[in-house]
């Protein structure tokens, strides 16, 4: 056993970080097609949110299985708001896609 990289069985996550995890998830286009041909499920998470933190915190959360979960880096925007220069933050996002037969309802609607 590995102290630096434990396998997955043996990996302990605190509850208290997992449940700040997740920030929002992301309703787009982009997502809505991934949901429909991908059975994904798209988050913005924590900056330093690691896979398998990402992973534990949906499991724990809408108790789903997760399949597999990428993760993106969005850089900000330079936005010009008249003559002063803005940017936009930058947003980390997470495409979690779900074990065959699961789903995940983020509409708020009954299933």
């Amino acid at each position: 056993m590995s102290r630096i990289n434990p396998n997955p069985k043996e990996r302990q996550f605190d509850d208290g970080r997992l449940m700040q995890i997740l920030l929002a998830p992301i309703v787009s286009e982009k997502a809505t097609m991934a949901s429909e041909k991908g059975n994904a499920v798209v988050f913005q998470v924590l900056k330093d949110a690691t896979k398998p933190e990402i992973k534990a915190a949906v499991e724990l959360l809408f108790s789903v299985q997760v399949k597999a979960v990428s993760v993106a880096n969005i850089k900000g925007k330079s936005k010009r708001f008249g003559r002063t220069m803005g940017r936009r933050n930058n947003v980390r996002k997470a495409y979690v896609v779900l074990q065959e037969g699961q789903q995940l309802n983020l509409s708020g609607e009954a299933a």
